[in-house]
């Protein structure tokens, strides 16, 4: 027993929305060890669109922690998508339509112990070079926050990046 936090009808009506109700859906939100950058010869996507519907993502994320990383890294890309970046939007939509009711769980358990896991990508990002932090953190084994994020600066170690 517990509260189960899920945006099933959200989903649902940001497929019709967007046309995509019928679309196959996706097993993962995004392929395994894709790198997206700017490419300044690729073909340009459309502004707009693109971030109106990842300003819908980053919206579902909150009560979707299996997508809060790949939005992040999609929405690197709001000024400037591309093409690609959109292909990659598409497939997290893909990965929602098989997962619509997916969400976060909240359950009494029988103890408060706090749990942080941190990791860092190091070097990650092939545009900048640049590595990607992330945490998330359990109380009484329910998921309370998360975060992934972008560091400021190039780190020369992978010690410099998780520090």
């Amino acid at each position: 027993m517990g509260i189960f936090i899920c945006q099933k009808k959200y989903i649902l009506d940001f497929l019709a929305e967007i046309g995509m109700v019928d679309c196959k859906p996706a097993d993962t939100p995004m392929i395994p060890n894709q790198r997206l950058y700017i490419e300044d010869k690729a073909k340009v996507a459309d502004q707009g669109q693109y971030q109106r519907i990842v300003g819908k993502l980053i919206y579902l994320a909150h009560t979707r922690p299996d997508i809060a990383h790949f939005v992040g890294v999609v929405s690197q890309f709001m000024h400037q998508p591309r093409q690609h970046h959109m292909d990659a939007v598409w497939r997290i939509i893909r990965y929602l339509k098989g997962t619509a009711g997916g969400g976060v769980l909240f359950q009494k358990n029988n103890h408060v112990e706090a749990q942080i896991f941190i990791d860092t990508c190091y070097g990650g990002e092939k545009g900048d070079r640049k590595s990607t932090s992330g945490y998330f953190a359990l109380v009484g084994g329910n998921l309370v926050t998360w975060k992934s994020k972008k560091q400021k600066v190039v780190t020369l170690s992978s010690d410099e990046a998780e520090f």
